[in-house]
C-alpha cells in the first residue's frame, strides 16, 4: 500500500499522478474504516482528498501555511502529516482531535472549529510575513457555505485592499456552477495562469499607464474588458471587483489539473488569488454522496450500507422539531430560523409542516438573532435554534438588538454543555454565564423532553420579552411523548424530586439525571438528599431554594457548564448570607478549555459523575466536622 510509505508530506513529491490517485483511494478507504467505528465529519473529508494531496504536493508545508476553514475536512491532512496510526484514536479521550490543533502538529496552523475564520487568519499571516521579511506562502481553504458569512466578507475586503500574497481555495461542493467546468473554462484557466501571459500582462499594463494623460483610463478600460470576458465564462467577477484575482472553476477531484493550477498560481506574486474548485461531498462513498447532510457529522455506522449503529432515542432536538411542527399548524404566526443547521437542530420537521415559514440564513448567527428580533417586533413568533457554541458569535446582538428592546424572540440553545467527541471548539459551556446576565431575558433549562415541550408551549404566547431555553445533545429521556398536548409551565419555580435532610442537590438541566444517581449512592451511605430540578435559571426561585436549604444540613449545585459565572456562583451570590456556611461545592467544569472524549469520560475526568461527587461530598463533610 502506498499509504504505508507516506510519513510526511514531502513523501508525496516522489509519486506520479497515477500513484497519487491510487493513494487518494487508499486514504478514503482508511477514513471510512476509522470513522464508521468512531463517528465524525466524513462527508466533507471525503470531498477534499485530492485537494489535500495536491496542496501538500505543490507547497512546502509546514513552512507554507495551510489554514483549513471550519476544519472538519482535515482528516486526509492529518493522515499524511505523520498521524496515520494515531488517526484511529480520532475524537476519543486523549486521542487526535477532529479539528486542526497546533498543539497536536506543526502542520496544523490554527485551531479552526468554527466557520469563516480562515481568511482573517490568512491575511494576518501574510501581513506578518511582510513585516518579518518571510517568504513563505499562505493558503486558506474555505467552503462555499463559509465564504458567505459576514466575517469572511470583512476579511475579503481587507485582502483585496492590502494586495498581500494570499492564496484562497474556494471549495464549492454545491454544484451551483458545475456547468462551467468545461473545455472552454479549462482553456481560459491555462491561459490566465500561464507565466508568460502573466508576465506580458503585468508589463503591458505598466506600459499603458505611462501613456500621457490617457494611460490610467486605457488601463482601466482593458481591465474591465478582461473582467467582462471572465464574467461570461467564469463566475469570479465579485472577487475581481474586490481586488482578488479569480481562477476557476476547476475539477477538485482531478489531481493532475489541481497540481498544474496550484503550481502556476504559486508563482504569480501580484497580490491575492482565489482558485475556485468544484468537489462532491462524500466523494467515493455512495451513501454519503447521496445524503451529504446525514454524513456531515455522524456517529458510528455500518460501512456496507451507511445505516447508523445504535440509533439514538428521541433527542432534545427531535422534541424541538416535532413540537414546533405541531405548533406551526395551530398558529400561523410561528416562524423558525436556523443558521445552516436545519437537520442538526431538528427543524427539518418544522419545514415539512410549515414550509415557507422556515428561514435558513446560512452561517450568520449575528444576522439570525437580529432578523428574529425584527420579526418579533412585527407580531410574529420567531423560534430561533442555534448551537450554544455558535451562539457565542451573536452576544452583541442578544444584548443590543434583543435584550434592550425586550424583543419577544424564542431562543433555542441546542448542544448546551459538553458535546463529547467534537471537543473544545464545540462545547457549549458559556451560555449560562452569558444569558443570565442579559436583562429582560427569561432563561430556562429542561431536564427531559417533556419539560422542553411544555416550555415551548409557554414560550409560544409569551410577549413581554425574550425567552432562552438551553438543552443538551442526546436523548431526551421521554419515550412516547405526545406533541399535541402539554402541561402548564410557569418559570421561576423549582421542582423537588426527592426529600432528605442531610444534603440539597440543586441541579440544572441534564445534570438532574446525575443528581438522581447521586441520591441513590448517598442513600446507601445513610445520607439523605433532596434533589432539586431548578428548571428556571432566570427568574430564579430564590425563596424556594432558601426555604429548602434552611431545612437541610448542606447543599451543592450541579451544572453542565463552567463553574465560573455559572448557576452555582449565581445562587451563592444571591442566597441569604446566613445560608452560605451550608454550601459545600459548585460542581461543574473548571476554568480551562475542555478537550474531546465521551461525555461520561469527561464527567469522570472532572469528578462530576455521581460516584466522584459522592466521594467529594463525604470527604468535605468529614473535613467540616
Amino acid at each position: 500500500m502506498l499509504l504505508e510509505s507516506i510519513k510526511k508530506p514531502s513523501d508525496l513529491k516522489r509519486l506520479n499522478t497515477s500513484e497519487l490517485n491510487e493513494l487518494a483511494a487508499e486514504i478514503r478507504n482508511y477514513m471510512l474504516d476509522v470513522v464508521s467505528v468512531r463517528g465524525g465529519h466524513i462527508a466533507s473529508s471525503l470531498g477534499v482528498v485530492e485537494l489535500t494531496l495536491a496542496l501538500h504536493y505543490v507547497f512546502n508545508t509546514p513552512k507554507d501555511k495551510i489554514i483549513w476553514d471550519v476544519g472538519h475536512q482535515c482528516y486526509a491532512h492529518k493522515i499524511i502529516t505523520g498521524r496515520k496510526d494515531a488517526f484511529r484514536t480520532i475524537r476519543t479521550l486523549n486521542g487526535l482531535s477532529g479539528f486542526p490543533k497546533p498543539s497536536e502538529s506543526v502542520y496544523d496552523t490554527y485551531c479552526t472549529g468554527h466557520s469563516s475564520t480562515s481568511l482573517s487568519l490568512a491575511i494576518g499571516e501574510a501581513v506578518a510575513n511582510d513585516l518579518l521579511k518571510r517568504k513563505n506562502k499562505v493558503l486558506a481553504v474555505i467552503g462555499d457555505g463559509s465564504i458567505g458569512a459576514g466575517m469572511a466578507f470583512e476579511a475579503l475586503n481587507q485582502i483585496g485592499h492590502l494586495k498581500k500574497d494570499v492564496i484562497i481555495i474556494l471549495n464549492d461542493n454545491e454544484h451551483s456552477i458545475s456547468k462551467n467546468v468545461g473545455a472552454l473554462g479549462r482553456y481560459l484557466m491555462k491561459m490566465i495562469t500561464d507565466p508568460l501571459y502573466n508576465k506580458m500582462r503585468k508589463r503591458s499594463f505598466e506600459w499603458i499607464k505611462k501613456i500621457p494623460r490617457y494611460g490610467n483610463a486605457i488601463s482601466d478600460f482593458f481591465i474591465k474588458v478582461e473582467e467582462a470576458l471572465k464574467g461570461v465564462i467564469i463566475p469570479g467577477l465579485l472577487f475581481e471587483e474586490l481586488g482578488i484575482r479569480y481562477f476557476g472553476p476547476v475539477d477538485g477531484h482531478n489531481i493532475e489539473m489541481l497540481i498544474e493550477m496550484l503550481s502556476r498560481i504559486k508563482h504569480i506574486n501580484s497580490g491575492p488569488k482565489l482558485l475556485h474548485i468544484i468537489t462532491k461531498k462524500g466523494k467515493g462513498y455512495e451513501p454519503a454522496e447521496n445524503n451529504p447532510p446525514k454524513f456531515h457529522g455522524i456517529g458510528p455506522f455500518n460501512r456496507k450500507n451507511g445505516i447508523c449503529i445504535n440509533k439514538n432515542q428521541l433527542s432534545f432536538s427531535d422534541v424541538i422539531g416535532k413540537t414546533l411542527a405541531h405548533i406551526s399548524t395551530i398558529d400561523k404566526k410561528v416562524v423558525a430560523i436556523t443558521a445552516a443547521m436545519k437537520l442538526g437542530t431538528g427543524l427539518s420537521e418544522f419545514e415539512k409542516a410549515a414550509g415557507g415559514r422556515l428561514f435558513d440564513v446560512g452561517i450568520a448567527e449575528q444576522h439570525a438573532v437580529t432578523f428574529a428580533g425584527a420579526l418579533a417586533s412585527n407580531g410574529l413568533k420567531p423560534f430561533i435554534s442555534i448551537y450554544s457554541t455558535f451562539l457565542q458569535r451573536a452576544i452583541d446582538q442578544l444584548i443590543h438588538d434583543i435584550g434592550i428592546m425586550k424583543m419577544p424572540i424564542k431562543l433555542l440553545i441546542d448542544r448546551a454543555g459538553i458535546v463529547g467527541d467534537d471537543g473544545e471548539t464545540h462545547h457549549g459551556l458559556f451560555d449560562i454565564s452569558i444569558i443570565k446576565n442579559i436583562p429582560n431575558f427569561i432563561f430556562l433549562a429542561p431536564s427531559n423532553g417533556e419539560e422542553l415541550r411544555d416550555m415551548l408551549y409557554y414560550a409560544l404566547d409569551y410577549t413581554k420579552g425574550p425567552i432562552a431555553i438551553r438543552y443538551p445533545r442526546g436523548s431526551a429521556n421521554s419515550p412516547d411523548l405526545e406533541f399535541n398536548k402539554f402541561n402548564k409551565f410557569l418559570p421561576g419555580k423549582i421542582k423537588q424530586l426527592s426529600e432528605g435532610k442531610d444534603l440539597a442537590i440543586l441541579a440544572v438541566g441534564d445534570m438532574v439525571e446525575t443528581a438522581l444517581k447521586l441520591n441513590k449512592i448517598l442513600k446507601e451511605k445513610k445520607i439523605g438528599s433532596s434533589v432539586v430540578n431548578i428548571l428556571s435559571i432566570k427568574p430564579l426561585d430564590l425563596n424556594g431554594i432558601e426555604k429548602l436549604v434552611r431545612n437541610t444540613k448542606n447543599y451543592i449545585t450541579l451544572e453542565n457548564g463552567y463553574i465560573s459565572g455559572g448557576i452555582g456562583e449565581y445562587i451563592l451570590s444571591n442566597i441569604h448570607s446566613d445560608l452560605r456556611k451550608k454550601y459545600l461545592l459548585s460542581a461543574g467544569f473548571p476554568d480551562e478549555f475542555i478537550s474531546h472524549g465521551k461525555n461520561a469520560e469527561l464527567f469522570k475526568k472532572y469528578n462530576i459523575d455521581a460516584e466522584s461527587l459522592c466521594q467529594r461530598i463525604v470527604k468535605i463533610v468529614k473535613e467540616k466536622k
